[in-house]
C-alpha cells in the first residue's frame, strides 16, 4: 500500500481526513480493552451484559468489532490506489466510526436493550461500509478488486449468524464466528500474498545481496489460494470432518512453499519487513496444528484456532496498521524503537497463548500473560500513534518513526 496520490481539500478534523485514522485507533483501542475485559468474565471475576456466551461474546468482538475494523481501514485507503478515485472524508466517514462505535456499545448492552436492537445496531456498520466499497470498485471499474466486495459480504453474513442466535432463529453463533475467522484468514493469505512480496521485492531491491528477490506471483501462489480457500471452507463448514484435516496439512504446506519463496530472511535488518513474513508465517502454523490436531489430538482445538487469531490476525493487522500509518503520515518508513516492542509484545502474546494449555494449574497465569502481552501491544500502538493519526501529515522531510 502505497501513499495516496491525491486528497480533497480537508479543513475538518486531521482524524477523519482519511479511513486509516480513526479505524485503526479503534481497533487498537478495543483490542487492548475486549481482551482483558473477556479474561476477568472467564476467571470468574466481571461480567458482560450481553446477550451472547461469553466465549461468543469474546470471538464476535475479536472478529467483528477489532478486526473488522482494521478492515475498514485498509480497504478505505487502499481503494483509492486501486481505482484512483479520491477517498472517503469528513461526515460520511465519522458517520461510518459511529457506526462501528454504536454496534460495539449495542452488542455490549444486548441484555438490556434486546437482541433485535442490539443487532440492528451491529449490522448496521458492515452493511454501509459494505456499500461504500461496491461503490467505489463499481465505479471506478477496478474488477480486479470485487474479491474484497465477496470478502465483506461474508464477513455480514458471519456476523448475522451470530445475531440470530440471540435472537432465538437458531443455533448458527458458532458457525458465524468461524465464518468470519476463515474469510479474515482468506483476506490476509490474498492480501498478504500481493503486499509482502512487493515490499521485501523493493526493499532487498536496494538493500539486500544481488539476486535475492521474491520469486513473481505464479502457478504456485494460484494453487495455494485454491488449497487455502478449499481447506477454510471445510474448516467453517464441517470443521470435526476427518477428511478436512487433509485439507488444512496441503494447505499448510503450501503456504510454507508460497512463504519460503518470498525471500524473508534477508529482511532480518528491518522489523517492518519481518513481521509480514512472521505474521504469514503465524498463517502457515495455525493450518499445520489444525491439521495435526484432528489427525492426533494432543492440544486443546483453540490452540490452533489462537495460532490463527492472536497469531496470523494479531500479527498481520498491527503490522499493516504500523506501516500504513506511518506512510500514510508522512513519516519515515522504517519501524523505530516503539514500534519494534510492538511486534514482540504481539509476538509474546501468541507464543503464551499457545503454550497456556501446557501450565497446568498456573493455566490463567499464562493467560493472564498473554493477555498482558496483547493489551500491551495494542495499547502501546495507541500510545505511539494517536498523535500522528490525529494530526495533519508531515510534509517535507519524513519525521521519524515511532
Amino acid at each position: 500500500m502505497v501513499a495516496i496520490p491525491r486528497y480533497r481539500a480537508h479543513t475538518g478534523q486531521a482524524l477523519f481526513s482519511a479511513g486509516f485514522r480513526p479505524f485503526f485507533l479503534l481497533a487498537a483501542g478495543w483490542a487492548a480493552l475486549a481482551v482483558p475485559l473477556w479474561l476477568a468474565v472467564y476467571a470468574g471475576i466481571g461480567a458482560v451484559p450481553t446477550l451472547m456466551p461469553p466465549p461468543i461474546w469474546h470471538v464476535h468482538e475479536m472478529v467483528f468489532g477489532y478486526a473488522m475494523a482494521t478492515v475498514a481501514g485498509f480497504l478505505l485507503t487502499a481503494i483509492p490506489n486501486w481505482t484512483g478515485r479520491l477517498p472517503l472524508q469528513g461526515r460520511p466517514l465519522a458517520t461510518l466510526a459511529a457506526l462501528w462505535l454504536a454496534g460495539r456499545v449495542g452488542v455490549f448492552l444486548s441484555a438490556s436493550i434486546g437482541a433485535a436492537a442490539a443487532a440492528v445496531l451491529d449490522l448496521a456498520f458492515p452493511v454501509a461500509l459494505l456499500a461504500a466499497i461496491a461503490r467505489e470498485i463499481v465505479t471506478g471499474r477496478n474488477w480486479r478488486n470485487l474479491p474484497m466486495v465477496a470478502a465483506l459480504s461474508l464477513l455480514l453474513a458471519g456476523n448475522a449468524l451470530v445475531h440470530a442466535q440471540p435472537l432465538g432463529w437458531a443455533s448458527t453463533a458458532e458457525l458465524g464466528n468461524r465464518l468470519g475467522v476463515g474469510t479474515l484468514l482468506m483476506l490476509i493469505s490474498l492480501v498478504g500474498g500481493r503486499i509482502v512480496p512487493s515490499f521485501t521485492r523493493n526493499w532487498l531491491a536496494k538493500n539486500g545481496p544481488p539476486g535475492a528477490l521474491p520469486t513473481p506471483f505464479g502457478w504456485v501462489d494460484r494453487c495455494a489460494l485454491a488449497v487455502t480457500a478449499a481447506a477454510l471452507a471445510a474448516w467453517v463448514v464441517v470443521p470435526d470432518a476427518a477428511w478436512s484435516a487433509w485439507l488444512e496439512l496441503a494447505a499448510a504446506l503450501a503456504l510454507a512453499v508460497r512463504l519460503a519463496r518470498w525471500r524473508g530472511i534477508g529482511t532480518w535488518r528491518e522489523p517492518l519487513l519481518w513481521v509480514l513474513h512472521l505474521g504469514y508465517a503465524w498463517l502457515v502454523l495455525g493450518f499445520l496444528l489444525l491439521a495435526t490436531n484432528e489427525l492426533v489430538p494432543y492440544l486443546p482445538p483453540t490452540t490452533a484456532l489462537h495460532a490463527l487469531t492472536v497469531g496470523a490476525i494479531g500479527t498481520m493487522t498491527l503490522a499493516v496498521m504500523t506501516r500504513a500509518s506511518l506512510g500514510h503520515t508522512g513519516r519515515q518508513l522504517a519501524a523505530g524503537p516503539g514500534t519494534t516492542t510492538i511486534y514482540g509484545l504481539v509476538t509474546l502474546a501468541a507464543g503464551l497463548r499457545l503454550l497456556a494449555p501446557l501450565a497446568g494449574a498456573n493455566y490463567l497465569v499464562a493467560l493472564g500473560l498473554a493477555t498482558a502481552a496483547w493489551s500491551g501491544a495494542f495499547g502501546l500502538f495507541v500510545v505511539l500513534y494517536v498523535r500522528p493519526l490525529t494530526t495533519p501529515r508531515v510534509t517535507g522531510t519524513a519525521a521519524r518513526p515511532p
